[in-house]
């Protein structure tokens, strides 16, 4: 897997941007979805791995507790992957992984916290559409009839019902789904998860198997303050991306805290 160092803001911008050129459409619309890593960690751990000791076994007993606990009304369809979507949008420990169309989204989650900053951070780039050729056959094809790059909810549905049936349907490989429209941070966020067919799978093991798939941009420590304050000037910040006055209180508390 290429893993590229940033050496400016215009830089970073080329790298982000690369290959978005979409002959067939003769329009720029990227095949790529990003994830940003403030901290040095190179791996890609889901919540769920993070929580250490046997978390396999509690994985069914956190979402069952979370559907029992929760509103009745909560989710527009009682299903495993609206239930799941909603637990994770609501801080769960899942086995899925957050990712965002958008590379400015990225570069927020990589420059938010500034205790990092004297830590390299990353911005993980994937082809999602050419993930979708190593597709168990169900999957692909469910994708091919709706015409989609990303699975929704519901199709995901169609193809598995319950983690089980998920699990069966191949043991290497990664499925992205778009979550449905729960609340505006999920739209403002341009959001969407990977998945993979068992808890103890690691996304960034499989990328280093498909080196292809996938590019790392890093983002040096020294560029960090630059990002930061430019994303803020274009509005990419904590008030737009979490609605509400919890967004709004860490933006400006951020924001107004004065560099270390």
């Amino acid at each position: 897997m290429d893993e590229i160092w940033a050496e400016s803001w215009t830089h970073l911008h080329e790298l982000l941007f690369a290959d978005s050129w979409h002959e067939a459409l003769a329009r720029h619309r990227s095949d790529f979805v990003f994830r940003g890593e403030g901290s040095g960690d190179p791996r890609l751990a889901t919540s769920l791995q993070r929580l250490g000791g046997d978390f396999s076994s509690v994985e069914p007993h956190l979402l069952r507790s979370f559907r029992r606990y929760a509103h009745r009304d909560a989710v527009t369809r009682d299903d495993l992957w609206h239930w799941l979507a909603l637990a994770k949008h609501h801080g769960l420990a899942t086995r899925l992984l957050d990712w965002t169309y958008s590379p400015y989204v990225a570069l927020h989650f990589a420059t938010a916290n500034t205790g990092e900053f004297h830590v390299d951070g990353r911005i993980w780039m994937v082809d999602f559409v050419k993930t979708n050729r190593l597709l168990p056959d169900e999957l692909r094809s469910a994708l091919e009839r709706e015409g989609m790059n990303a699975m929704s909810a519901d199709l995901l549905g169609s193809v598995a019902r319950t983690m089980w049936d998920f699990d069966r349907l191949g043991d290497d490989f990664v499925v992205f789904f778009e979550p449905p429209a729960l609340d505006e941070r999920i739209v403002n966020q341009y959001a969407l998860f990977s998945l993979m067919p068992s808890p103890y799978a690691h996304m960034d093991e499989w990328l280093e198997r498909h080196p292809e798939l996938a590019r790392r941009v890093v983002l040096p420590a020294w560029l960090k303050w630059e990002v930061r304050d430019k994303l803020d000037q274009v509005n990419i910040t904590e008030r737009v991306l979490f609605p509400g006055l919890d967004g709004l209180a860490t933006w400006l508390k951020r924001y107004f805290s004065p560099r270390r």
